[in-house]
């Protein structure tokens, strides 16, 4: 990620979790009905999901896709997850729907978020197989983020452990993302920060 973090400032915007408008609706076609949160072992076909889904974009945004990554939980070997596949699409301007969401629509998925205060994210969803895409702009401060908290689990097995067990207890007793996600916040956080420190950019020197 270099390329991205060599300045200070650069750094510090990737350090700094912006939570964006309160007061925006981002729900395009209103609120998501209540859904079970499951999760469940590590299934390999996750990623043969991701490369059959990467390819599909691919091909059906060849002038405007900058950059496709698997992102989440099921881009972790050995991690639980939901059994739903993330997805970060990176492309000029997320503003410019219309050279992007058509073909997207084509392909099954259905624009749902729209969050213009918060790095101009935008959400499809794919029903089957169940995909959250997430678009970006470039150089975007979450999507850097996405795949430095990736890598790390990859790569350290304690903390892949520690956030296991921090989703098998947020997902007791919510009935949508929104809250599963915030009850295990925390522990996300936390292991940023060491991330971070092990980068050494908790201080300029």
């Amino acid at each position: 990620m270099t390329q991205y973090s060599s300045g200070w400032s650069e750094r510090a915007e990737i350090m700094h979790f912006e939570d964006g408008d309160p007061h925006e609706n981002p729900w395009v076609a209103g609120k998501p009905t209540s859904e079970d949160i499951q999760v469940e072992t590590c299934n390999p076909q996750w990623v043969e999901t991701f490369a059959a889904r990467k390819t599909e974009i691919e091909r059906a945004l060849a002038q405007t896709a900058l950059h496709i990554e698997h992102v989440g939980s099921t881009a972790v070997p050995d991690l639980a997850a939901k059994p739903v596949i993330d997805i970060d699409l990176i492309v000029a301007d997320p503003e410019d729907e219309g050279s992007y969401v058509p073909a997207l629509e084509a392909l099954g998925y259905r624009l749902q978020i729209r969050e213009r205060s918060w790095y101009q994210h935008r959400m499809l969803r794919h029903e089957n197989p169940r995909v959250n895409l997430h678009v970006f702009g470039p150089a975007c401060p979450e999507h850097i983020r996405h795949i430095l908290f990736r890598d790390w689990l990859r790569d350290h097995p304690a903390d892949r452990q520690r956030y296991a067990q921090a989703k098998l207890l947020a997902k007791d007793g919510v009935t949508n993302a929104t809250d599963y996600n915030a009850r295990k916040q925390n522990v996300v956080r936390a292991i940023y920060q060491d991330i971070f420190r092990s980068h050494g950019w908790l201080t300029k020197a």
